[in-house]
């Protein structure tokens, strides 16, 4: 006997179709939003990176006595200096300058006492931000 050949799909085939784009569907968008979510995460971090680099470089630039002044007036690594963002700024950068101890010549273990001649620590932070900061050493 000679069957017609068939053509198209059965129903039952666009049935189950339609059930595994219904149950795959969802768990799929939800990866779109979730990578969505991340991405603009992640441009926000790269965005505040930016922001302290380019402080830092400006600080880099700057005369070794005019950091060494602004870290003197600040009066300690834990006060930010009048080299920080304006206040009321978004996002106000905060400039931290002090005298560094590398060698620990007075053995009190601050790194911050008894200062080195010409060496400064400098930290570069985004106010309110805990993970948000770069730091460097340099020397006259």
């Amino acid at each position: 006997m000679n069957r017609p050949l068939q053509r198209g799909l059965m129903y039952i085939e666009v049935l189950v179709a339609v059930l595994v784009l219904a149950i795959c569907l969802p768990a799929a968008l939800n990866a779109l939003t979730s990578a969505a979510r991340a991405a603009a995460v992640e441009r926000q971090t790269v965005a505040r990176r930016y922001r302290l680099n380019g402080l830092m470089e400006q600080m880099l630039a700057t005369p070794h006595a005019t950091l060494d002044a602004a870290g003197i007036a600040a009066g300690g690594s834990a006060v930010a200096t009048s080299l920080s963002d304006p206040g009321g700024t978004i996002e106000r950068r905060l400039v931290f300058i002090a005298r560094y101890d590398a060698d620990n010549a007075d053995a009190d273990g601050n790194r911050f006492t008894g200062g080195d001649a010409g060496l400064l620590w400098i930290r570069v932070s985004i106010e309110g931000q805990a993970g948000a900061a770069v730091e460097t050493l340099i020397a006259s």
